[in-house]
């Protein structure tokens, strides 16, 4: 599990998921990796990969790769969100969570980013019909 989140802010996390899919077709998942010792971008791309990519019909979904123990955090769109966004909205919100994870507010960094991107996706991928939940919305640990 996590040294950084306690169960009860970690199900609230999810919950936080939960509330930002809730008016989109974007899906959002959040990962926490304990493996130190490898390329942390890589890794998180894999999990990307593994996790996310090409798993919903618009392409629309996002990862935070988390390494709490290795200071390291990777916010991945997959394509159809990253084109409505562009690169500068995931630089700042990086920035936004990394310094909020300095003052030790792992959870408000997370929960903040969390929300925020349900608005964006919310923006840019509103529903229209069925809300299907194509990617759970638990937490994943390596």
């Amino acid at each position: 599990m996590s040294n950084f989140l306690t169960e009860q802010q970690m199900a609230s996390l999810v919950e936080a998921i939960q509330s930002a899919e809730k008016y989109s077709t974007g899906e959002i998942r959040v990962h926490i990796d304990s493996y130190s010792g490898g390329n942390n971008a890589e890794i998180a791309f894999d999990v990307f990969k593994t996790l996310c990519q090409n798993q919903t019909a618009e392409k629309n979904a996002v990862l935070f790769h988390i390494n709490f123990d290795e200071h390291y955090l990777t916010i991945i769109g997959d394509e159809g969100i990253h084109a409505k966004v562009h690169q500068q909205f995931w630089d700042q919100m990086h920035d936004r969570i990394t310094a909020s994870f300095a003052r030790g507010n792992y959870f408000e960094g997370l929960r903040n980013a969390i929300l925020e991107t349900g608005q964006e996706l919310k923006k840019h991928f509103p529903l229209s019909g069925e809300n299907r939940n194509e990617l759970p919305n638990e937490i994943t640990f390596s």
